[in-house]
């Protein structure tokens, strides 16, 4: 066992000697490997990356949570727009209607936006700003991270008070200490701050952008704008906890048709969408491009691999003398069989660890310019080295099976 682990181990080192010595011919034979790797995990970590943002916006936006509205979200197929258009705008008498009578409910809150508001402080000012105007539970079921200041208590929802998103308090104040209890200008109205966003970044579910946003109680958001021509109203719906979503919706829709007066062959006048189904169609898109890396990654891999069996080959024949010495002196053909598979799975986790450290390198470069985080896990790195060690074996079994056979007489004779 000591002479088999000391003729691998002067094996491991032979190989290494050979790749210094032969750096073009190494190089060129690792390429295929490493671009396969880094293709795959590349599409694997962003694709990761990218799922983790969405189960994170699903839970912020809140996977419990039915949001009542005049148009339905994706569909698939052709969109039927006309039938839609001529729906009414959900209204603040549904909001009371839905907070009566649905008892699967445990929180409900009517809001509205209206875009490119200007919010001024002193001579500042921040164009393109998005308000929103919400009702006294929006807090209940967005939960907005407030990081100074509060939200808004029962009695103001008329008052002059506003909520600033990050990209506004930073641009119009110093610190989050300077902003909080100021007075800014929102559409040309005097409000109090009393709370700053924490700052979120960009959703890949789209929705709210919290940080170019403000946020108004809806009393005083309808004194600028008229929700029902320029706001697009909707009402949000959590429901109560143990309740399935499936009820919660069944329960919505008797409520509001009833509260519509439609007939039992009328359809639907409103849409009650949820936030699952923008991840579910996501989903699907990233399955789609994990398989379309798999692919290319499968037709860099198999240029690897040969390019892999190509060195081993040419390893075989340069040691064909070596290899009838050992085979002389008592080596079997196992571990003459072992040395070149070791040594073409080192090889091929050399050109695998590359692609791993590009793809490293690529996800501390693309860190900075992302609305979400991206990062290597554990996952994809033990992935990526395990798909080398099995292009490894694969590419080196024949050239290895090859060096086993050799007659060691006619080996030593060989020049």
């Amino acid at each position: 066992m000591l002479a088999t682990i000391k003729i691998l181990w002067n094996s491991l080192k032979m190989a290494l000697q050979e790749l210094k010595v032969n750096k073009l011919r190494t190089f060129l034979s690792l390429l295929g490997i490493t671009i396969g790797i880094f293709c795959i995990i590349a599409v694997f970590t962003v694709t990761d990356s990218m799922e983790s943002n969405i189960r994170s916006d699903v839970q912020e936006l809140g996977s419990d949570v039915i949001y009542v509205q005049k148009w339905p979200w994706g569909g698939g197929g052709e969109y039927p727009w006309w039938k839609y258009m001529n729906r009414p705008q959900p209204e603040f008498k549904d909001l009371r209607v839905v907070q009566d009578k649905v008892k699967s409910a445990s929180a409900s809150a009517f809001a509205f936006s209206a875009y490119s508001k200007r919010v001024e402080y002193r001579d500042d000012y921040m164009e393109g700003v998005e308000m929103i105007a919400v009702t006294q539970e929006f807090e209940r079921i967005q939960q907005p991270q407030i990081i100074a200041g509060r939200y808004f208590t029962g009695n103001e929802g008329s008052s002059n008070v506003v909520i600033l998103g990050a990209n506004i308090w930073e641009g119009l104040f110093t610190s989050a200490e300077t902003a909080d209890g100021k007075v800014v200008q929102v559409a040309g109205r005097p409000c109090k701050i009393i709370g700053l966003l924490k700052k979120k970044g960009e959703s890949l579910l789209g929705g709210i952008n919290y940080d170019n946003a403000v946020i108004v109680p809806y009393g005083f958001g309808r004194t600028i704008v008229d929700e029902r021509r320029f706001g697009d109203p909707y009402i949000m719906v959590k429901a109560a906890s143990g309740v399935d979503l499936r009820q919660l919706k069944d329960e919505l829709k008797g409520v509001l048709r009833a509260a519509h007066r439609l007939r039992p062959t009328e359809e639907d006048d409103f849409s009650l969408n949820e936030i699952t189904t923008l991840s579910s169609n996501l989903a699907g898109l990233f399955a789609a491009l994990n398989i379309g890396g798999g692919i290319i990654a499968i037709f860099a891999l198999i240029v690897g691999g040969f390019g892999i069996a190509n060195i081993m080959f040419v390893t075989v024949k340069e040691r064909t003398n070596i290899i009838g010495l050992k085979k002389a002196i008592g080596a079997r053909r196992s571990v003459i069989m072992m040395e070149f598979l070791l040594e073409a799975i080192l090889l091929c986790l050399i050109g695998g660890g590359l692609g791993l450290l590009f793809v490293y390198t690529g996800t501390l470069l693309a860190g900075g310019s992302q609305s979400f985080a991206i990062s290597l896990s554990a996952k994809n790195v033990i992935l990526g080295l395990s798909i080398s060690g099995i292009v490894g074996i694969l590419a080196g079994f024949i050239p290895a099976f090859t060096a086993s056979k050799l007659d060691p007489v006619v080996a030593i004779r060989s020049n």
